[in-house]
């Protein structure tokens, strides 16, 4: 018997994986798709998850496989600088493709000990008091404690669970791929330039090689009869879902030049593809992210429309507030209600990222509101909110009272050893402490403890989770054991 079986192998999965690992569980990952995904697609990763990389040691492996690009226009793509005193050193934009992210991630996850098997569709779960019983494609039955779906919109796991994803079905599709153009690059720029005075969904790139990255509108074509996923009775496949786009045959090139000729008056002579996607507007959320021993992360949970580019550090910032709490409770040291936390904790952030993306489709054309948006995003504070909003640092979770930093994030500070998140790579709590009295209580394996009369806190002593949120701020044992006992039992 496994102790937790993750369905996919994107960079949820992955990152779920290796943070289970790093608490000696035993897990198998379990992707569809014989071969990594081929498409090229590029993504951003943003502040905090760039910070949960530097906790893990991995931000400088993929920021040598992306490119750093400045932490502006996130919001509705209204230009606005990073606010001053921005209070992260990674406070910009990676611009990486996919298929790098996984591949990182997917390397560190085995490099820890987890084991991949490819080829392998999920198809039938059932649980009970002891574990779930997982059915492959081929007729093969596996054991495991916990399952947790990690497989997309289209999320197989979901479906067998029978929970709901209500939400709005996608009504139009966004067509992004590489390609080259057939007029010259100076033709392109002016022509991109004109429209997207008054529509922000065009772009033309150039990525190298006369190749541009290209994303255009494609409005009606997302396919009819999609307006609500199907869900299935509990341990079989379900019928349908609208997933991200409501189409999942990929685009052909002509749907690209008939796209670009509505939204640009011309085709740009667009030939050659590389790869062609094309993505929905679809906006779901999962009725609930935990059915007994089966949970969902990432898209399986919750779809958006893309702008802003929050989806995939939505997922990876699933996986890393989950991984400690589920290791917790294989490990049998979580409290009854650790487990629990992680959709209270959760699912209000993705219900917020839907509202943002809704918002800000809603801003992309040219007029009244955007306009007034883009007068009121000149004010320091509103471009600070909006900026913490896209980036996700502004993320404060539901911890009691207390002062504002208790369930923020904490800050990468300075220490005596050099930097905070060095002291998190292992995947333990710390307790940072200035006093020099506080204890752990003998909670080494979970909890590591670093007494620093200097470090750069205005507190007297934090406890700080595995993913780097402030789970207590004080001075006193008694109260410190109590939060100890709350989280790390």
């Amino acid at each position: 018997m496994f102790d937790v079986i993750i369905a996919g192998c994107g960079p949820t999965g992955a990152m779920l994986a290796a943070e289970l690992r790093l608490h000696d569980v035993r897990v198998l990952v379990l992707e569809r798709d014989t071969e990594p995904a081929s498409a090229v697609r590029i993504v951003g990763l943003h502040v905090r998850s760039l910070e949960l990389m530097a906790m893990r040691g991995l931000l400088d492996r993929l920021v040598a496989r992306g490119r750093k690009r400045p932490a502006r226009g996130f919001f509705a793509a209204i230009d606005a600088p990073v606010p001053d005193g921005f209070d992260s050193p990674n406070s910009y934009l990676l611009g990486i493709r996919q298929p790098a992210v996984v591949e990182v991630l997917e390397e560190h996850a085995i490099g820890l000990g987890a084991e991949v098997r490819r080829g392998c569709a999920v198809t039938g779960l059932a649980q009970d008091d002891d574990g779930v019983t997982v059915r492959l494609a081929g007729g093969e039955r596996l054991r495991t404690r916990y399952l947790v779906g990690c497989d997309g919109a289209r999320s197989a796991v979901r479906g067998l669970l029978g929970v709901g994803f209500p939400g709005e079905p996608s009504r139009n599709d966004t067509l992004m791929g590489e390609m080259s153009a057939g007029v010259p690059v100076e033709a392109v720029t002016a022509r991109v330039a004109e429209v997207r005075a008054t529509d922000r969904r065009l772009d033309l790139r150039p990525s190298g090689d006369g190749v541009y990255r290209v994303v255009v509108p494609a409005p009606g074509t997302a396919a009819p009869g999609t307006a609500a996923p199907g869900t299935a009775a509990p341990g079989t496949a379900a019928s349908s879902a609208d997933g991200a786009s409501g189409r999942s045959e990929p685009p052909t090139i002509e749907d690209f030049r008939r796209a670009l000729h509505a939204i640009a008056g011309t085709d740009f002579g667009v030939h050659s593809p590389r790869w062609l996607s094309r993505f929905g507007d679809a906006t779901r959320l999962a009725d609930t992210y935990r059915a007994g021993r089966v949970l969902l992360a990432g898209d399986a949970a919750h779809i958006h429309p893309p702008i802003g580019g929050q989806g995939l550090n939505l997922g990876i910032q699933d996986a890393v507030n989950l991984g400690w709490k589920l290791a917790g409770q294989v490990r049998g040291w979580a409290p009854p209600e650790l487990l629990d936390s992680y959709q209270a904790e959760r699912r209000p952030v993705a219900a917020d990222v839907l509202d943002n993306t809704r918002a800000q489709t809603a801003l992309a054309p040219d007029g009244p509101l955007r306009r007034l948006l883009t007068e009121l995003i000149g004010i320091p504070e509103v471009n600070r909110h909006l900026m913490e909003k896209i980036t996700a640092i502004g993320v404060r979770y539901d911890l009691g009272p207390g002062p504002d930093l208790l369930g923020r994030r904490m800050p990468d500070v300075d220490v005596r050893t050099g930097r905070l998140y060095d002291l998190l790579r292992h995947g333990r709590g710390l307790l940072l402490d200035r006093t020099g009295h506080l204890s752990t209580g003998g909670r080494h394996d979970r909890v590591g403890l670093l007494r620093d009369p200097d470090a750069a806190l205005d507190v007297p002593a934090v406890l700080l989770r595995p993913d780097g949120h402030v789970a207590w701020i004080g001075d006193e044992q008694r109260d410190l054991d109590d939060h100890l006992a709350r989280w790390f039992s």
